[in-house]
């Protein structure tokens, strides 16, 4: 597994030999959470649809992929149906263009392709490393915890200790 290795395009260019080579033993790989991009999704997408590559499954979860990426993917399938079964795309902003290019992909009687996976993400899991995890708070001064404070044109919040209450 390379999930979250720092792998990138340039990367994938040398992961393209290893799925392309005669004969192609490798049957699984998983690049979740890489900055790949389409561009490196292009690239392994070249290596997909190579005869030689046997890859099975195949993990590309929160690796930036948008539409552009889905066709190079399906662009792959159409080359060589007949081994990838499982494609996880969860955590990607694919759009519904790129869902509907890949579900024609999967029309293919020679697509062999049982589990795709596409849910999840959207537009914020686009920003690369840890930046796609960050948003945005709204804290209401109206209804907010006695005991929070706001300050700096309510952009900090600080607690204050409790007061103690005397009997």
């Amino acid at each position: 597994s390379l999930s979250g290795c720092g792998v990138t395009e340039e990367g994938c260019a040398s992961l393209v030999s290893a799925l392309t080579s005669n004969p192609s033993h490798l049957r699984e790989l998983d690049l979740s959470n890489n900055d790949l991009k389409d561009s490196g999704v292009k690239l392994l997408s070249a290596g997909l649809g190579n005869p030689h590559c046997k890859l099975e499954t195949l993990r590309l979860s929160g690796c930036l992929v948008t539409e552009e990426g889905c066709a190079s993917l399906v662009s792959a399938l159409r080359s060589n149906p007949s081994h990838l079964r499982e494609l996880d795309l969860s955590y990607n902003h694919p759009g519904d263009s790129g869902v509907r290019l890949l579900s024609s992909g999967l029309e293919n009687p020679h697509c062999r392709l049982e589990k795709l996976n596409v849910e999840h993400g959207g537009e914020n899991t686009m920003k690369p490393g840890i930046r796609k995890y960050v948003c945005d708070l709204t804290l209401d001064p109206n209804t907010v915890n006695r005991l929070l404070s706001l300050s700096e044109e309510n952009r900090k919040v600080t607690m204050q200790e409790r007061e103690a209450v005397v009997s």
